[in-house]
């Protein structure tokens, strides 16, 4: 098999962080497809690197969901099948991001968050699940950041890939885009309101929550 992967640099790289983002990607892209075997060895000679970081990054990747493993057996890519449940924790957090970045976002923090809203709200005008998703997803990161929550940013870092792979095909629970969208601006006036209570509750409503 060819290998998948450019050789990383070790001296420009945090080996454990780069090994699971390089994975991780690969993983999301195909490179690494459902069911296929992953053999330590053979993924360090590929990146360059020692088999402890890949060691590493597979069991990062094994807690995600994005690895399956029977000792002594395989260690090997999963299938992904876990879409409602991955919906459900990211709605829930969605919420409890909103809820503490409603009471510390700074005037800056709150402006970019907004922008990343009405990009939201145009993707839903337009009917388009796959920019609603893309859109939604950027607007998540930036409340996270504006949480102010380390946590909740830790957590959220290490389930990113999962998060993103059981995306994929993801269909907005509100399916009329007039009412789904009012609904996403009503959220906004919340949000803008720094209405913590009220914007938690209505995005969990939007997705299904509540």
């Amino acid at each position: 098999m060819t290998a998948p992967f450019v050789p990383l640099e070790p001296s420009r790289a945090v080996l454990g962080d780069e090994v699971y983002a390089r994975l991780g990607e690969a993983i999301l892209d195909g490179r690494l497809a459902p069911g296929e075997r992953l053999r330590d060895q053979e993924l360090a000679e590929w990146l360059g690197v020692s088999r402890t970081p890949v060691r590493e990054a597979l069991q990062r990747l094994e807690r995600a969901g994005l690895v399956e493993v029977s000792p002594h057996r395989y260690t090997r890519v999963s299938h992904p099948n876990q879409q409602n449940d991955t919906m459900e924790l990211v709605a829930f957090n969605m919420g409890l991001a909103v809820r503490m970045a409603s009471a510390r976002a700074d005037a800056d923090a709150l402006e970019l968050a907004l922008e990343r809203l009405d990009d939201v709200i145009a993707a839903s005008r337009a009917n388009d699940a796959a920019a609603l998703a893309v859109a939604s997803h950027s607007f998540f990161s930036v409340v996270i950041r504006a949480s102010g929550n380390f946590a909740l940013r830790q957590f959220v870092r290490e389930y990113e890939f999962a998060i993103r792979r059981d995306m994929v095909g993801w269909q907005p629970f509100i399916e009329c885009p007039i009412g789904r969208t009012a609904a996403y601006e009503e959220f906004r006036a919340a949000f803008v309101a720094r209405d913590a209570d009220r914007a938690e509750s209505l995005l969990r409503s939007i997705h299904g929550l509540n």
